[in-house]
């Protein structure tokens, strides 16, 4: 493990030097949404550098958290900018592929010579920047990466993730309190993950809930990134005959999972868990009635606990203009949130009196942010102090209208406690009639 903890690490770095000596050919194939290159920035302008999916399958998520990035940047430049001086976005698209990371990062730093930058969309995209990123002394704030930190241990690194310090359980946490609750309990699980590094971490982390609620697992394994045709995975699980399923998976793979399991007719008493896309409003539309049922974490929804004015306000703005901007109409997942991650930031410029990234880290770690997604104080690995991981059930889908999804009428928070808006289905089978 120590081995392959080396070669990862040294993997990382590798990465970033290849990209940094192939940096002409990776950016010419990441469309430029920045507009310094033929229209230079007066110097007074502080610029924030970032990569975000705007194509490929993370994208649908993608885009929703840069109209919300958006948004920050014009209401902060309406209401004097930061330190008194206008803020400017300079952004690429990345694909949703690791490898262009590293160059974007280096071209941000290096060519564009951005005073600040924030991290990418997910998990797979955030680790290979770590390297350039460390190597330049950056703040960098991620959006939405599971424990990407862990082996960096990166004293100005931050993630805007509601996992909390218990970072790997805390996408299925929940998911196993609700089983562990039933009576009589399951006895048994199946884990099943995308070979990458979110899905990994996830499914690592549901070992640990499984084992924490005497639950045995009887089938636990990984499926290629490249999967399209999910039917042979399900009819595997299904033959070690699981009580419960839990699935750790990326968009394009989570709806070809729901799609399997209800054409093999397959009726775990439990399933779900740590699935990323299915809080996306297209996939909900897509999939609709085949959703019924479904657990699986959300890190927001609109229910009158989670909807505070400023959270309102901003949803209002947004959704005004989603339909122009061709993204996600609700905006509910990652729209708030990167207006939160980016809200951060600004704040600590303001709280800091300064770019400076080594003042700006100390600021971050010590400050509660007060966000329009709610408080948030970071622990000093980078994580959030207290995670606010949902567990939410889908159900009554009676179609793929749009405005089953606005409110709480299809589905319903199981946890945490503070959060739960009603009581589980169960079994699975119960929520599909």
């Amino acid at each position: 493990m120590r081995i392959g903890l080396k070669l990862r690490r040294l993997a990382g770095h590798v990465v970033a030097l290849v990209a940094a000596a192939a940096l002409t050919v990776l950016v010419s194939q990441a469309p430029v949404q920045a507009q310094q290159q033929s229209n230079p920035l007066a110097p007074q302008t502080i610029t924030i550098g970032f990569s975000m999916a705007l194509t490929g399958p993370l994208a649908a998520n993608g885009k929703q958290a840069l109209l919300g990035m958006k948004i920050w940047e014009e209401e902060i430049n309406a209401s004097g900018g930061l330190l008194g001086r206008p803020v400017k976005l300079v952004y690429y698209d990345d694909q949703s592929n690791p490898s262009t990371v590293p160059g974007i990062y280096t071209k941000l730093l290096d060519a564009d010579k951005v005073d600040l930058v924030l991290g990418p969309y997910a998990t797979a995209m955030a680790a290979p920047a770590m390297p350039v990123i460390m190597q330049k002394g950056k703040v960098f704030i991620v959006l939405f990466c599971l424990d990407v930190n862990s082996e960096f241990k990166y004293n100005k690194f931050f993630a805007m993730i509601p996992t909390g310090q218990n970072t790997k359980p805390s996408f299925t946490e929940g998911f196993y309190e609700v089983a562990a609750a039933q009576n009589p309990k399951p006895q048994t699980t199946a884990l099943i993950a995308a070979d990458q590094e979110f899905s990994r971490n996830a499914c690592e982390g549901a070992r640990e809930n499984a084992k924490k609620a005497g639950i045995k697992i009887v089938y636990d394994k990984t499926y290629p990134p490249s999967t399209t045709d999910f039917t042979p995975v399900v009819r595997a699980i299904q033959a070690a005959n699981p009580d419960i399923v839990t699935i750790c998976s990326y968009p394009l793979d989570s709806v070809g999972m729901v799609k399997a399991v209800n054409e093999v007719g397959f009726k775990p008493k439990m399933i779900g868990g740590a699935m990323v896309g299915l809080q996306a409003t297209v996939f909900k539309r897509q999939l609709g009635p085949l959703l019924n049922g479904w657990i699986n974490y959300e890190t927001w929804v609109p229910s009158k606990e989670m909807m505070l004015p400023a959270t309102a306000d901003f949803l209002k703005k947004y959704q005004a203009r989603a339909g122009g901007e061709g993204v996600d109409p609700l905006g509910y997942y990652l729209g708030g949130w990167g207006y939160a991650y980016i809200q951060v930031l600004g704040d600590a410029v303001q709280g800091a009196k300064s770019l400076d990234d080594t003042k700006l880290a100390e600021y971050i770690h010590k400050t509660t942010f007060k966000t329009i997604m709610g408080d948030i104080k970071f622990a000093p690995n980078g994580e959030w102090a207290e995670g606010r991981m949902l567990q939410v059930q889908y159900h009554g889908i009676t179609s793929g209208d749009l405005e089953q999804f606005r409110g709480m009428d299809t589905q319903t928070v199981l946890t945490p406690g503070a959060y739960k808006t009603g009581n589980v289905i169960y079994p699975f089978e119960k929520a599909r009639q």
